[in-house]
């Protein structure tokens, strides 16, 4: 890529501010037109969609910005790092809606470019790119959650195909995915050594999925069960056996993005808005403005300081990662920090609220009383999702620290 000086990045971010302003639809900017909360999302469901959100996606993937650092080729814009960010600010600076989100972007695209056949590369990217496919993540299992390698999903040759059968638990969205990318095992002999990364189409016979109450009432999860599933050969993403490297790949973006989600407001499953102003607005201010209650004062301080200091560390990263081919075991840190950094701000939030803060359902509750408390509810899962926080800490004493193994 081109290596872009300081006028030609303003004129590109000036390029950029313009076409979002004249090609941005009028429906989302004012709110008056309906839109599916799940377009975002995109997938086969959308196909011909005139929903506002969709067609916002379609021009800004035309242009390659849903994957703005991807080769031309598979759909992307080719662009710089410093570009893509450009793209990313002024998205947010002009309160536009983000136009796509996606696992094949955050998660699958980037080790598919990475592990991927030529062939694979070419199928796969260009419909991510677009919003064309939605896809879903097998990893987790009812007997395999934080000793992933534990996997017992079999995926056997059956000739042409590879014939597929277990069950998955707490795959995100699998009931509305399209596709989804699979960790299985093709050795029995063997823990590591002996899984492999799968594409499974989610319309293949066999295939069933079942949402997963949670405790704040939504249904994000599913079971996930495979019984008999043929999948052609060629879905099979690097060698046989050769799944774990990129599983332990695709895991560091998954814990990049938790984290950078959390970085750009709200925190990873809490509730967006200024902290101190709610608690100011609930508890009340002494004579000089500052909040009332000088404890909870101290402890809202010192989690603003900790989200800031992991914004500038995230921010850090992001640049030595210029460098480098891609995220490393530093992702760990990030997402451990920031699962914490989420809960306790969650915990703060309902704590300012006092018994405002517990409302379920019903009158004498805002909906953002309702929301912070389904918030703290659903915060319990940042340590858990991308790899929990007891997994992540071995992860920084083995591949950061150093440290050996316990004997």
């Amino acid at each position: 890529m081109a290596d872009f000086g300081a006028s030609d990045l303003d004129a590109f971010r000036t390029e950029v501010r313009e076409w979002l302003a004249a090609n941005y639809p009028p429906e989302l900017r004012d709110g008056g037109a309906p839109t599916d909360p799940e377009a975002i999302w995109g997938g086969r469901r959308f196909e011909g969609s005139d929903d506002p959100q969709i067609v916002w996606m379609r021009r800004v993937a035309e242009r390659g910005w849903t994957a703005p650092s991807w080769p031309k080729e598979y759909g992307g814009a080719g662009l710089s790092r410093e570009q893509a960010r450009i793209i990313e600010k002024e998205l947010a600076a002009g309160g536009y809606r983000v136009p796509l989100a996606s696992f094949g972007v955050w998660m699958l695209g980037p080790v598919l470019l990475e592990y991927a056949s030529e062939e694979q590369k070419r199928e796969h990217l260009p419909k991510i790119v677009r919003g064309e496919i939605r896809w879903c993540q097998g990893y987790s299992e009812p007997g395999a959650g934080s000793d992933l390698a534990s996997l017992q999903t079999r995926c056997e040759d059956a000739g042409e195909h590879w014939k597929i059968n277990g069950q998955k638990v707490w795959t995100s969205y699998a009931d509305k995915a399209d596709w989804c990318f699979c960790l299985v095992r093709t050795d029995t002999s063997k823990k590591h050594e002996g899984i492999s990364f799968v594409l499974i189409d989610m319309s293949s016979p066999g295939v069933e999925t079942r949402p997963i109450r949670l405790i704040s009432g939504e249904s994000p999860f599913c079971e996930t069960f495979f019984n008999d599933v043929l999948v052609p050969k060629n879905n099979l993403v690097g060698r046989v056996n050769g799944g774990w490297d990129i599983a332990k790949r695709l895991l560091q973006y998954e814990r990049q993005n938790i984290s950078g989600g959390f970085g750009a407001g709200g925190g990873a499953g809490g509730v967006a808005g200024d902290l101190a102003q709610v608690a100011k607005d609930y508890v009340g201010t002494d004579e000089e403005g500052r909040l009332e209650d000088a404890d909870l004062r101290a402890r809202i301080t010192r989690n603003k300081m900790d989200v800031h200091a992991l914004q500038l560390t995230m921010a850090r990263i992001a640049a030595e990662q210029k460098a480098s081919n891609g995220p490393s075991a530093v992702t760990s840190i990030v997402k451990y920090a920031a699962a914490s950094f989420a809960q306790e701000r969650s915990e703060l939030m309902v704590e300012a609220m006092g018994s405002q803060g517990l409302g379920w359902s019903g009158e004498g509750f805002s909906p953002d009383e309702l929301r912070a408390t389904r918030g703290w509810l659903r915060s319990k899962g940042n340590s858990i999702e991308g790899g929990t926080s007891e997994v992540n800490l071995n992860v920084i004493a083995k591949r950061v620290l150093g440290l050996p193994d316990p004997k």
